[in-house]
């Protein structure tokens, strides 16, 4: 499948230029906060990426760091900002800055918390210096209670010549819901803070993709109706559906789709949206569904959930059976059509 620009984000994109140029040219008394929200598969990685690789001036520091869902600990965030850095020119206790990068030869824990929130805003000054900086917070739903406060105080640091661009999925789809929700109505009570929140992609934009895909053609309405409904307009689901079928032709993918076929009958509205469908999936099927929505592979499936390879096989071929589905892509599209949950917490 070809490559696709990025559609129906125009708007977002100019209004995170204009909160980096506050940044880069203006400068702020302190840093400019961008917090981007929507549910799984809706883009907003994709849209902080094409966002920090258009920004002009480029940033002199970009810091980036996410979640680590299935071993979560202290300051995750910052730890993966500091992989692979080299920090023996920071000027910070040395213990300390093991600890916070979570080296395996890091001494135990010696510091008390707020001594330890200290040097972990101190070590993220440093490292951004005279900046301009971006400091990317992806998944702060599923980021650990230290990495979330830390972030909430990076957002209120005088003189910090950075924007802190921070993705989320809504509370109700976080670890720790309350957690998640008091973070980003402070993250969100910064003044000037750039808020978003991406919903799926209107018929109009499926059809500028799919124009995109198939080049030097123009996608019937019918075609274009049948691939909304099927994915909902979520943009993951979008484009695994297209990398699965596109090369075919949009003639086959029309075919494959589920929906009217006969010439003669009317396309359906394209602001109906297909409706849940039980299945009569077991807790455990949904579980393992919704690690599949996140394109996970069986050994991460069962590390995940904590049973084995084997078991795992079986509720997928579960999950094939029970939704008509011929492939793992298949049932992804199906649970992200259905509006199913995605991936269940990780215990910690």
């Amino acid at each position: 499948m070809m490559p696709v620009s990025m559609v129906g984000r125009a708007g977002e994109l100019a209004e995170l230029d204009r909160a980096w140029s506050a940044v880069a040219t203006v400068g702020r008394p302190s840093a400019a906060v961008a917090v981007i929200t929507g549910a799984a598969g809706v883009g907003k990685s994709l849209l902080v990426t094409a966002a920090v690789d258009a920004f002009t001036p480029r940033p002199a520091v970009v810091l980036s760091g996410a979640a680590r869902v299935h071993g979560p600990a202290p300051y995750d965030w910052l730890a993966a900002v500091l992989t692979g850095r080299d920090t023996s020119r920071l000027a910070l206790p040395p213990d300390a800055l093991a600890w916070l990068a979570q080296q395996p030869t890091a001494p135990r824990e010696r510091y008390a918390p707020g001594t330890l929130l200290r040097l972990a805003v101190r070590t993220v000054q440093l490292l951004i210096g005279a900046g301009p900086a971006v400091l990317v917070v992806e998944d702060l739903h599923a980021l650990d209670p230290a990495s979330v406060n830390l972030i909430g105080e990076l957002a209120t640091v005088a003189d910090l010549p950075a924007l802190l661009v921070v993705a989320s999925r809504p509370p109700a789809d976080a670890v720790a819901p309350e957690l998640t929700s008091r973070a980003l109505a402070r993250l969100c009570g910064v003044r000037g803070a750039v808020r978003q929140h991406l919903g799926p992609l209107r018929p109009a934009e499926v059809a500028e993709v799919l124009t995109q895909v198939y080049a030097g053609s123009n996608p019937s309405g019918r075609l274009v109706a049948l691939v909304w409904r099927c994915t909902g307009g979520n943009p993951y689901a979008l484009t695994e559906l297209l990398a699965a079928h596109g090369g075919e032709g949009p003639e086959v993918l029309f075919r494959r789709l589920p929906g009217p076929r006969s010439p003669a009958a009317p396309a359906a509205p394209v602001s109906e949206v297909v409706p849940p469908v039980d299945p009569e999936l077991t807790g455990r099927e949904v579980d393992v569904l919704g690690c599949l929505v996140a394109g996970m592979s069986n050994k991460q499936i069962a590390k995940a959930l904590g049973i084995s390879v084997r078991t795992v096989t079986v509720h997928v071929s579960n999950l094939l059976r029970k939704t008509g589905s011929a492939s793992r892509t298949e049932v992804a599209l199906w649970a992200v059509r259905h509006r199913l949950p995605g991936p269940a917490p990780v215990d910690r």
